[in-house]
């Protein structure tokens, strides 16, 4: 049986996407197998790529990807869902889809839609009931500048009050030119998560081709995700 592992993020935007395929790039290093599943994609009309299809680019497609429902407008899942007149994901299909994918994977990703308290459906169900119907940990994508760490705290609260288990945080897009802020939240992040910070991801790295991608991750994450590093940012 392989692992499940929930990547959340502290909000929008702040590289979840990204995170999850440099988790998936050193997994696949390492000689697993890996699946990506995301739950909900809004914001993405059909024929058009999402979050998993950008995950398989990053890595140069040596993920198994599955998606379960698309909304096209780029609201919370129930919310879009709902306007869209389709059904939703509930927790329970989510939490399904993951295991099945774990009997024949070394390492299923399962990526949120926004913040950890997204609601999924009309039921009120987010991605922190999917983790929990798993027992699943959940890897945090948090931000790198001002304002992070009372998202981070109030999302490890969250976590801590369900009693879920954070693995750990990842940065999801750290600038190239760090302000006092950036660079006093790398000691702080941890402190207020009380969870360890597990990696730091360039900006822009989204943007790199697959090659170029799978070669720096190990780089950007430590040990515990598979990667070597020193615990020093990008640069």
């Amino acid at each position: 049986m392989g692992e499940i592992l929930v990547v959340s993020g502290t909000g929008t935007e702040v590289g979840k996407t990204v995170v999850t395929a440099a988790v998936a790039a050193c997994a696949l290093r390492a000689g697993r197998s890996v699946a990506v599943l995301k739950p909900a994609q809004t914001g993405v009309a059909e024929g058009e790529a999402g979050d998993v299809a950008e995950v398989g680019r990053l890595v140069g497609g040596a993920v198994t990807g599955r998606e379960l429902g698309r909304y096209p407008e780029p609201l919370a899942p129930a919310t879009a869902a709902a306007r869209a007149g389709m059904p939703p994901v509930s927790a329970g299909r989510a939490a399904a889809a993951a295991r099945e994918l774990v009997a024949g994977h070394d390492l299923v990703l399962v990526e949120g839609a926004g913040g950890l308290l997204v609601r999924l459906d009309e039921r009120a169900s987010t991605l922190a009931d999917v983790a929990g119907l798993l027992e699943a940990p959940v890897l945090l994508a948090v931000a790198a500048g001002l304002g992070t760490l009372n998202t981070t705290a109030l999302t490890a609260e969250a976590l801590a009050s369900r009693g879920l288990d954070c693995r750990g945080l990842v940065v999801g897009s750290w600038p190239s030119e760090p302000g006092l802020a950036e660079r006093c939240n790398l000691d702080d992040l941890p402190v207020v998560a009380g969870a360890p910070l597990l990696g730091v991801v360039p900006a822009g790295a989204g943007g790199w081709d697959a090659p170029r991608f799978t070669a720096a991750a190990p780089a950007w994450l430590a040990p515990e995700l598979g990667g070597c590093w020193d615990g020093r940012p990008p640069g």
